[in-house]
């Protein structure tokens, strides 16, 4: 096997490491394990451009396969290259959450990631997409996006770390607390109501405290949809120390539903979206819609699965 490694360089546990030393450690895991690497390091749109790149070398037969090592948002960049090919995607999990890497099974240390390479069994799995963007993990509107720009802005401005400016950021729009106007429509049903938050995941997201985030499958054909509705600032402080507790109750907090399609209107003339960790501009209307089976990707050859559940049909307007 020859595969074509990109590695982003400012990534989690890549970055701030000598850049020779990190590609004499991969070039040497792979070549134990009968792998031929050919590695790229790069960042920001040259991530995409080597990805594109790559998947032009696979299609004249140099590459087998086009391996990242970075997080999500990298991840989330090379798929949206190979999304809807045959070209297979080996992943590295080299970022600071790797939440793709964890929901697909795959071990975080380096050693073991490589192995699931190497032995070559290969899972199809969903992606997402927004407006044609696409998306492994999730995507969300209004308080996380509005968070993650104000932490962005305190790391150039003050020079805080992610964390402690994340905290600063969190506050901050506690007290800013702001609701999006939304009518929701479903199979003709159309019910209006006001959220600060709407979250719209790549199949379904569990809430539970010990599982934050985890998904049980990667394969159901499904949007999972989350709106919030807490009306005030004291509601949504209240519902995260319920969560705290473990006293989360979905029922009661948001409105969710498994949806194939998701499609959000708005008066404003761009909206601020997360999409895998990273806050884009895009253009309203947006369109959600999930892309079943669209990845090929290297996994354990014992990853979790389950019954498929039934999905309906969703449209989200905003005004």
């Amino acid at each position: 096997m020859h595969v074509c490694v990109i590695i982003n360089k400012g990534s989690g546990t890549a970055g701030g490491q000598d850049q020779q030393a990190r590609q004499a450690e991969l070039t040497e895991a792979f070549t134990r394990r009968g792998v031929e690497a050919s590695i790229v390091v790069a960042s920001g749109d040259e991530i995409m451009r080597e990805a594109q790149s790559a998947l032009d070398e696979t299609a004249r037969g140099r590459f087998d396969a086009i391996v990242v090592g970075g997080g999500d948002g990298t991840v989330s960049t090379v798929v949206g290259v190979l999304a809807g090919g045959n070209t297979p995607l080996g992943v590295l999990p080299l970022g600071t959450l790797n939440h793709f890497a964890k929901d697909l099974g795959l071990p975080l240390d380096l050693g073991g990631a490589v192995d699931v390479i190497a032995a070559g069994h290969i899972r199809q799995v969903d992606v997402a997409e927004v407006n044609g963007r696409v998306f492994v993990n999730n995507s969300s509107i209004g308080l996380y996006a509005d968070m993650v720009t104000d932490r962005d802005r305190q790391l150039n401005d003050t020079g805080r770390s992610k964390w402690p400016a994340m905290l600063v950021a969190g506050w901050r729009i506690l007290r800013r607390f702001s609701r999006r106007r939304l009518s929701i429509r479903t199979e003709g049903w159309l019910k209006p109501c006001k959220t600060p938050f709407v979250f719209v995941g790549n199949n379904v997201y569990g809430l539970s405290l010990f599982n934050p985030g985890g998904r049980a499958a990667l394969d159901r054909g499904e949007l999972c949809l989350y709106v919030l509705d807490h009306r005030s600032p004291w509601g949504l402080l209240w519902m995260t120390i319920r969560a705290a507790l473990g006293r989360l109750d979905q029922d009661r907090d948001f409105q969710k539903g498994s949806v194939r399609q998701v499609e959000i209107h708005s008066l404003a003339p761009v909206l601020r979206v997360s999409v895998d960790g990273e806050v884009i501009t895009l253009r309203p209307p947006l369109l959600y819609r999930i892309r079943p089976k669209a990845l090929s990707v290297f996994a354990p050859a014992t990853a979790p699965d389950g019954e498929r559940q039934a999905v309906g049909a969703v449209t989200v307007k905003a005004y």
